[in-house]
């Protein structure tokens, strides 16, 4: 009767044991996973942060102001005055075979 008290301590102990091993084994393996979650979320915040520099870059790349002075400095463009502008008029239908069917309006000193 004795060797079968002390067998059932030594099984209750060894139960006990592994059922803590178990805890422990799957505590770690939660504690891995957070580590792995917070990489991926400091990685994604990095990643919006990049991502609303390029937003910004590109919006000021776009912007009116930007393309004017570019198109001033590369093209030698520039705002046209009122004198630079020209109106098309379109005539009546002339007759079949008619030559330059359109009509050149000259708005300012030209």
């Amino acid at each position: 009767m004795r060797g079968q008290g002390s067998i059932r301590v030594a099984l209750a102990c060894a139960a006990l044991l592994a059922s803590l091993t178990l805890v422990i084994w799957r505590q770690s393996r939660s504690l891995e996973l957070l580590r792995s979650l917070d990489e991926v979320r400091s990685e994604r915040a990095i990643a919006e942060a990049e991502r609303a520099v390029l937003v910004a870059r590109e919006q000021a790349l776009e912007s009116r102001t930007r393309i004017r002075e570019v198109a001033a400095e590369r093209l030698g463009l520039r705002v046209p005055t009122a004198e630079d502008i020209i109106t098309l008029r379109r005539r009546a239908p002339a007759r079949e075979g008619a030559e330059r069917p359109w009509n050149l309006a000259v708005t300012g000193g030209r």
